[in-house]
């Protein structure tokens, strides 16, 4: 697993994994871990993973950016700024609209643009002790990473701006109920609970994943016609595809089907 700047990666039987490992640093994005984000997240997607895990190493999933490089960026903090968010938000895209489920697993408390990273998932996983607070307007700046896109399309845009507002930290519980996350799990069985489903996902139809993806991303801009245009696009091509065989004869022979790539 190759480790740069703090951020670990790869991808083995399906799983492509990414792993912030800076923990004495609460896992913050500075300019290099910046650089090394964009090439575990372009290098996981060139393997062409089944699905992709992204976590976190110690008791901080991700305390957003760096805020000692911030500092010491001084009068030149916006270009600072240019030089962490121009690879990383492009990277961010790639990954969220790539055709794999991504599954994000948040072993502890999240902030800044690590909101934006936890919230990209799929599926996000938290463990019960994981904290949730936007931090940005504590200190002047606004959202970054996705975050306020993220947030709000999971919490509604009322309620995301009011958490971005107040930077309130957030417990675990009241993020599920709010939809922030999607389960808890206590804290030592969050891995093991993100491998299994990492699992799950990759033994399952990658064209079905991606046709379902691309179905739910852009739904609430289109016309009913034009989504049921699209619906019968990606459903013909489907029928044509050998997972789409596997998957009706398993069903016929009542067996658990063994889709491969396609």
């Amino acid at each position: 697993m190759p480790l740069e700047h703090g951020i670990a990666w790869s991808v083995e039987e399906g799983i492509g994994r990414i792993v912030l490992r800076r923990p004495e640093r609460a896992n913050a994005i500075g300019a290099a871990s910046s650089r090394a984000l964009v090439r575990a997240i372009d290098e996981v997607l060139a393997a062409a993973p089944r699905v992709v895990l992204l976590t976190g190493e110690g008791r901080v999933f991700c305390a957003g950016g760096d805020i000692e490089e911030f500092v010491a960026a001084g009068e030149d903090l916006p270009a600072l700024v240019d030089e962490i968010l121009d690879p990383l938000h492009p990277a961010l895209l790639r990954l969220v609209n790539g055709p794999a489920p991504l599954v994000t697993v948040l072993n502890g408390a999240v902030g800044g643009a690590g909101v934006g990273l936890a919230l990209a998932g799929d599926f996000v996983l938290a463990a019960e002790s994981m904290k949730l607070r936007t931090g940005y307007a504590a200190i002047g700046l606004s959202p970054d990473a996705g975050s306020s896109w993220f947030l709000a399309r999971r919490i509604g845009v009322l309620r995301a701006q009011q958490w971005l507002m107040l930077s309130d930290p957030i417990d675990s519980r009241r993020c599920l109920a709010a939809g922030a996350v999607d389960a808890l799990h206590p804290d030592a069985e969050l891995a093991a609970a993100g491998e299994a489903l990492a699992r799950r996902l990759a033994a399952g139809a990658p064209g079905s994943f991606a046709a379902i993806k691309a179905l739910c991303a852009d739904a609430p801009g289109r016309t009913l016609e034009a989504h049921l245009a699209l619906e019968h696009r990606l459903l013909r091509e489907r029928a044509g595809s050998a997972d789409a065989r596997e998957g009706v004869a398993a069903f016929l022979q009542k067996r658990a089907p063994r889709f491969g790539a396609s």
